[in-house]
């Protein structure tokens, strides 16, 4: 097949049903039995928050291309009209699915356990007693309700608030006959009440926020009745824009797109099942919104608000297992973490292997006089976190820190420009990255005086600096004093704040310049391989793979017999098994108690043949971001990395293998055969 017909649209999955299929992968972890009962209601919410943001960034950018008439169409040749079309059919069985797991299977086997979601049909007099006496004293003062009438016209309502619409008899105190009311629940209220041990008949019995304000909601309107009360949610466009030919500080330009974000174009309602069709055909007019824009929920109108019981419960058999990160070795044995680098390439595994090292680096880094200078990058962290207390320190200490700190980081924002904040009054030098490229590499540099000399230690990571993530995600981060890496290093921090141009990297691949055509160059160097009989392979593990010429390079190099084995966790718009094409690729997606995280390419004919990334194979990281790619120089640790791969690849309990219909089969074993990747790393390199 020639490089014309690798462009057949049938070729390629589109990239928003391929993160359909994902939410559906998620979704399936709340239904397994073999995942304990509190965090299979942790997936059920992680789902619906995968769902949110589906709404909120790929339909509300396809609504925006539908609107404007726009023409482009991707490699699968679908307009944005087919692609919503699309969207509508799958998104109502998956919203259905959510709530007969919640109400079916999730809610009857919490109530066995003694925890219990409470009805007002539950109440008994007491706990009815204290519920009034509650709303009297912590929700109605706080609650403005709105009645509708051509004074009070209906508000807009943040995004994803939780809001009411109430159907009014009787007449006002100015003798008028309303019809309508709006409640909005401020953002402040929690949204799960525990009930108090005096009125509750087990020790975890809760009550959502919404079921209360439905119960009291006629006490909003005195002198009306409330003849009906449904909860209601409406997801915005919440893209933030920059005109990045126009902006000339890009703080203050993200700071007034952030409350843009609250109240951007509708783009779903979701309301109660219950709710009358006059009301609902009300609100979706309101809101500007067709019927497929709207879902009825058999349940409350924001599942992932009920992410907040597990927390609340203290049942450690309904979770998963606790577990210690280890330390390695070396850096235990080690006087300082410039010691432990000293003597050789130091690998982590999180959250298998603790964090802990690279906070320990950058305090040490803080406190020691030979420090002189700190280079470092922060995509997603926030304020509170011990990295931001670790470079606040040392430019307390007159060390000089630079900080490039990615304004644009999604749903970060504004946790970010108060980290650029809280660190210039530090004493820290911020910059905000190169404007129109986001700045997604994750590396860190101190450069210390060792005799006459200046040495550069590193950390390179395939992940975000956040304390909290590095328990979630799986990532991998690389400490090394490699001269060439610590050349490489301080060039590409010199370029985030000169803007100068980088001579050639002697040995990092660096996005928006050489990744993309470094990775096309070593899949060629595969095909050859494999066209001269030698043995080829390649190896890749990311969280998405979109990019067209890197998935007809794939293509060509299963043609010539390269084997291929991908692992992607998200979005996959290759299309594995068709016969004469991709009969050479597999491609399996794992989902688990982590969050797959780690960027892993290995070519088997290259040298280094072993890289770690901050970037997927999309064309965002590719030509609208600054990333990194890095070689393993160690033997021994890049053996250390290929063999976790093979784990992955061994998997039969979380692996869900992609099918070239574009749909997952998940793989299952029987007990004593079972083999489960993210299970083995935790035996293997957790102390606990």
């Amino acid at each position: 097949m020639d490089d014309e017909q690798l462009t057949n649209p049938e070729l390629y999955i589109n990239r928003e049903l391929s993160l359909l299929e994902f939410n559906r992968r998620v979704l399936a972890q709340s239904k397994d039995d073999s995942v304990p009962l509190l965090e299979r209601l942790r997936f059920l919410c992680i789902a619906s928050a995968v769902l949110d943001e589906f709404f909120e960034i790929r339909v509300a950018g396809l609504k925006q291309q539908e609107a404007y008439g726009a023409t482009q169409r991707g490699p699968d040749n679908m307009s944005p009209s087919e692609q919503l079309r699309q969207v509508y059919d799958v998104v109502p069985e998956l919203v259905a699915e959510q709530y007969r797991v919640l109400n079916r299977e999730l809610l009857p086997k919490l109530d066995r356990q003694g925890i219990r979601l409470l009805e007002e049909d539950d109440w008994n007099t007491k706990q009815k007693q204290w519920l009034t006496r509650y709303f009297r004293g912590e929700l109605a003062p706080v609650i403005s309700p709105m009645a509708l009438d051509p004074a009070h016209p209906f508000p807009e309502p943040l995004n994803k608030s939780l809001c009411f619409i109430v159907d009014l008899e009787g007449e006002d105190a100015f003798g008028r006959k309303l019809g309508k009311a709006i409640v909005q629940a401020p953002r402040s209220l929690p949204r799960v009440v525990r009930l108090p041990d005096s009125c509750a008949q087990t020790p975890n019995e809760f009550v959502m926020l919404s079921t209360i304000i439905e119960y009291h909601v006629e006490a909003l309107f005195p002198g009306m009745r409330a003849s009906g009360c449904y909860q209601f949610r409406v997801t915005r466009n919440s893209d933030l824009f920059v005109d990045m030919e126009e902006v000339d500080d890009l703080l203050r330009a993200v700071e007034g797109e952030l409350s843009s974000r609250r109240y951007g174009d509708a783009v779903r309602l979701e309301i109660a099942d219950d709710c009358p069709d006059d009301l609902a055909a009300f609100l979706s007019a309101q809101f500007h919104l067709a019927r497929e824009d709207v879902y009825r929920c058999d349940g409350p109108v924001n599942l992932m608000r009920l992410s907040a019981v597990p927390d609340l419960v203290d049942r450690p058999e309904l979770k998963y297992p606790g577990f210690t990160p280890s330390i390695c070795e070396r850096v235990r044995q080690a006087e300082d973490m410039f010691e432990a680098i000293r003597q050789g390439d130091v690998l982590l595994h999180h959250p298998f292997e603790s964090f802990a090292p690279f906070v320990d680096f950058l305090r040490q880094a803080a406190a020691d006089p030979q420090v002189l200078a700190i280079r470092q990058t922060l995509y997603r962290t926030g304020t509170e976190s011990a990295v931001v207390e670790a470079l606040t320190r040392a430019a307390a200490n007159d060390k000089e820190v630079l900080v490039v700190i990615e304004l644009r980081a999604r749903f970060d924002e504004e946790a970010n420009i108060e980290l650029a904040n809280h660190l210039q009054k530090a004493g820290a030098q911020v910059v905000y990255g190169v404007v129109g490229h986001k700045t997604h590499a994750k590396m860190g540099m101190v450069i210390r005086r060792e005799g006459r000399s200046l040495k550069r230690y590193v950390h390179l990571g395939t992940g975000n600096y956040h304390t909290r993530t590095t328990r979630l995600y799986t990532d991998y981060g690389l400490f090394t004093c490699d001269d060439g890496i610590g050349q490489d290093v301080q060039k590409l921090f010199q370029q985030l704040t000169s803007m100068g141009k980088t001579s050639r990297l002697k040995l990092i691949l660096q996005s928006p310049f050489t990744l993309h055509k470094s990775v096309l160059a070593y899949i060629d160097r595969e095909i050859e391989a494999a066209r001269r009989k030698k043995p080829a392979r390649i190896f890749a593990k990311m969280n998405s793979l979109i990019e067209p010429q890197v998935i007809q390079a794939l293509y060509r190099a299963s043609q010539a017999g390269v084997q291929v084995d991908l692992v992607v966790r998200g979005i996959c718009a290759l299309r594995p098994g068709v016969k004469g094409v991709s009969e050479n690729i597999r491609v399996r997606s794992i989902v688990g108690r982590f969050l797959e995280h780690t960027r892993v390419f290995y070519f088997e004919n290259s040298d280094p043949g072993l890289y770690l990334s901050s970037a997927d194979w999309m064309g965002r990281n590719f030509f609208n971001r600054v990333e990194t790619c890095f070689p393993v120089l160690d033997d021994l640790l890049a053996r250390r990395i290929m063999a976790d791969c093979q784990l992955y690849l061994e998997d039969n309990c979380q692996s869900w293998v992609l099918q070239k219909s574009g749909t997952y089969v998940q793989q299952r074993a029987p007990a004593n055969k079972r083999r489960c990747a993210q299970e083995l790393l935790l035996e293997k390199l957790s102390a606990s």
